[in-house]
């Protein structure tokens, strides 16, 4: 009793040591690497000092299966995936195709209240479904769209609302960056995981634009029409078209590859490298030190990854031979409410410490410790719970005061935009998406269907 109280307290440690180091503003990766070493150096202590029979690590053979674990990250044949995306968000960026859109977008859809409103939002699922990187579609979508839309006479509020969700949209439509990791952390299938994302998603983005169309259609000064703008014709209808024709293609060629068994997410991911690359080319956008600068931000994105990766394996390896998982099990179990008591604890924690820690270390740390409780002990399929998971943290990017895509939004925007106009024009957009993650705790078959669909 003395051996497992003490192996609570060490866990206990380990948690508030991580978290603490964070807010010291050690790196993440330090953060992680450093905590785990030190309380396994004391766990070693406390064996010898207390005994064999005590719940610790036996010897330090048992922390240097670390390198085991590295090796096979670095062999994992799905995480190449990784830099593939990376390097076509990236690329994307580049190419000016959500200049394009934007441009012709407000050209056609702008001559209407909210239109312009209603083009962020389509070109937030455009940029989500081929980039999948956040802080880049949010401070894109910032510098494009913010000028235009209150130079027209937008609501602060409203435009910032708009652009912070539809930037954030890339979190959970694929090929999500995120997605991917969760996959590879419980061993499920990254196509089954990005079919089931995608009506969640696709539902996300048409919600928004429901409540753009309601609030504008019930006060039109929210987001008023241009004036003296051309009249529309079919060449700008077209040119409208062509204009979505380039993102819509790539999206197919990647997602359409992995959803119809033709290539594995890894083999999609160099397409869509490639198709980034001639879209960028096509655009006379493409150098060589734009290849460059895109090749480069690639690498660092993909080493602080593959670094947290590796802070990440060692602290679940000591948190793990502590018993820390069987103690979360132990609790998440106790909760007296229920299979439903225990998924909403899970999410409410989930959407608490995305307010202060990155999507990429709640999914390296915590999923993994919840994943098996809530798919092996109250048997509740994978897949819907990884989506409902995901939808959850994707709500506190937007959530004040910390959300991390209205920082990005602050960043990028004009100074007449002020903090408080993007905390009051975010609710609207908070409450939506909460009804989202509502609806699917409620109805499974949102998110299970399609992978249903097509696999079974």
């Amino acid at each position: 009793m003395f051996g497992l109280a003490v192996n609570e307290l060490l866990v206990i440690s380990m948690l508030v040591g991580f978290i603490a180091l964070l807010f010291l503003g050690v790196p993440v990766v330090w953060s992680l690497a450093g905590t785990s070493l030190v309380i396994a150096i004391l766990a070693l202590g406390l064996n010898e000092y207390l005994g064999s029979d005590t719940y610790f690590l036996d010897s330090w053979r048992d922390y240097a299966v670390i390198v085991q674990r590295i090796w096979a990250i670095m062999e994992n044949a799905v995480l190449v995936a990784l830099p593939l995306f990376i390097f076509m968000g990236l690329m994307l960026d580049q190419s000016g195709l959500a200049e394009t859109l934007m441009k012709e977008f407000a050209n056609t859809l702008g001559r209407f209240n909210g239109g312009l409103a209603v083009a962020v939002i389509l070109i937030g699922i455009l940029l989500a479904a081929s980039t999948g990187i956040v802080g880049a579609s949010v401070v894109l979508l910032t510098t494009i769209a913010m000028p235009i839309m209150l130079e027209q006479g937008y609501d602060k509020r409203l435009a910032a609302g708009v652009i912070a969700s539809a930037g954030t949209l890339g979190i959970l439509i694929p090929p999500s960056i995120m997605l991917i990791i969760m996959a590879d952390q419980l061993a499920l299938s990254v196509g089954e995981l990005f079919m089931g994302a995608l009506v969640p998603g696709i539902l996300l983005g048409l919600a928004y634009l429901v409540y753009v169309v309601v609030i504008v259609t019930l006060n039109p000064a929210l987001a008023p029409r241009p004036r003296n703008l051309a009249p529309l014709t079919a060449g700008s209808l077209l040119r409208t078209v062509l204009a979505v024709l380039p993102p819509l293609g790539l999206i197919v060629a990647v997602l359409g590859s992995i959803f119809a068994g033709i290539a594995t997410p890894t083999e999609a991911a160099g397409i869509g490298a490639l198709g980034a690359s001639l879209l960028a080319l096509a655009n006379g956008r493409l150098s060589l030190s734009v290849l460059y600068e895109v090749s480069r931000r690639t690498t660092l994105t993909t080493a602080f990854i593959f670094g947290i990766f590796i802070g990440a394996t060692a602290f679940a390896l000591v948190m793990r031979a502590l018993g820390g998982d069987e103690m979360i099990a132990a609790g998440l179990n106790a909760i007296p409410f229920g299979d439903m008591g225990v998924i909403i604890t899970i999410l409410a924690f989930s959407f608490i410490a995305g307010f202060f820690l990155d999507w990429l270390e709640i999914t390296l740390i915590f999923l993994p410790l919840v994943g098996p409780v809530v798919v092996n002990d109250l048997g509740h399929d994978p897949i819907w719970f990884v989506i409902l998971f995901s939808v959850a943290l994707q709500t506190s990017f937007i959530t004040p005061p910390v959300g991390f895509s209205l920082f990005y939004l602050k960043g990028a925007a004009p100074k007449e935009v002020a903090t408080k106009d993007i905390y009051r024009g975010i609710v609207p957009f908070v409450l939506i998406q909460l009804s989202i993650v509502a609806l699917i705790l409620i109805l499974p078959e949102i998110v299970t269907w399609l992978p249903q669909l097509v696999y079974d």
